[in-house]
């Protein structure tokens, strides 16, 4: 507060007899009626003031049987009330829900058509891998657009086979509706050169890592997963999202980014 005010009173409250200088409480006590005229007006006054004081315990004792018997009647919350922790950091093993990208946006980056990203991402992606590749850098697509039907099986069929935990699995795959996969902005890159780094923390060892970190912002890809990231997702080299339009900024950064910088990352591990 701007202003230092007594507690339990409000600005518009009108100033007790304490609150008035003395020289105006002199004034006031000598043009203050005799006490033959003054004691009744005080003794109705008081009498008034104990009929309303009864009057508004009865109406809290009313409104409190009202509470009771029907629970819906009570004060509204307040707007910081309201937002419980859940809506402030809604994660699941240290991910983001992100929605699935409509299959129409959707047009291939590999040559078989196999792989697909959002139009404005294809484009950028296509036109980085011929930049890349004038440099004899090969950035090679190992992963992009995922359903949510997809990711299911990736994470829990192999969870299965391997015989993992939930939190393990989390480690190199983000649960179904989890994954940035299925906006259509993300891509694993490996590099063509060394393809035993795929999808290995390696891979920033290589030719195309390096390639990245020095060009990348020129396409508008940016690593989702650095070291040390507030979201508390493990690092991934090889992981990238496009960031270059107005959908894609705002899929990843007005709600999300917010959300990583305000909340301390969550126990679980995550890939």
């Amino acid at each position: 507060m701007s202003n230092a005010s007594q507690p339990g009173k409000s600005q518009q409250d009108p100033p007790s007899f304490d609150d008035i200088p003395i020289a105006e409480r002199e004034t006031v006590v000598e043009l203050a009626k005799p006490k033959s005229q003054l004691l009744p007006w005080l003794w109705g006054l008081g009498g008034f003031g104990t009929i309303a004081l009864l009057s508004g315990g009865g109406w809290f004792a009313y409104q409190a049987a009202q509470t009771r018997s029907n629970p819906t009647v009570a004060a509204s919350p307040s707007p910081a009330a309201s937002l419980s922790p859940q809506s402030a950091d809604e994660r699941l093993l240290n991910h983001f829900a992100y929605p699935e990208a409509p299959k129409s946006e959707l047009e291939p980056i590999s040559a078989d058509g196999a792989m697909k990203m959002r139009s404005p991402a294809a484009r950028a992606f296509r036109e980085m891998a011929a930049a890349a590749r004038a440099e004899e850098v090969i950035l090679n697509p190992i992963s992009a657009f995922r359903s949510i039907s997809e990711q299911q099986q990736i994470y829990f069929e192999i969870k299965a086979e391997r015989s993992q935990t939930l939190q393990e699995r989390a480690l190199v795959s983000a649960p179904p509706g989890y994954s940035e996969h299925h906006t259509g902005y993300a891509i694993d890159i490996g590099d063509g050169n060394v393809p035993a780094t795929n999808l290995s923390p390696d891979f920033e060892k290589t030719p195309a890592f390096q390639w990245l970190s020095k060009n990348a912002t020129r396409f508008n890809f940016e690593l989702s997963f650095p070291k040390g990231n507030k979201q508390g997702v493990t690092y991934e080299p090889w992981h990238w999202r496009f960031v270059g339009d107005k959908a894609s900024l705002e899929t990843f950064y007005k709600s999300k980014e917010f959300q990583q910088q305000q909340a301390s990352p969550s126990p679980s591990p995550s890939p």
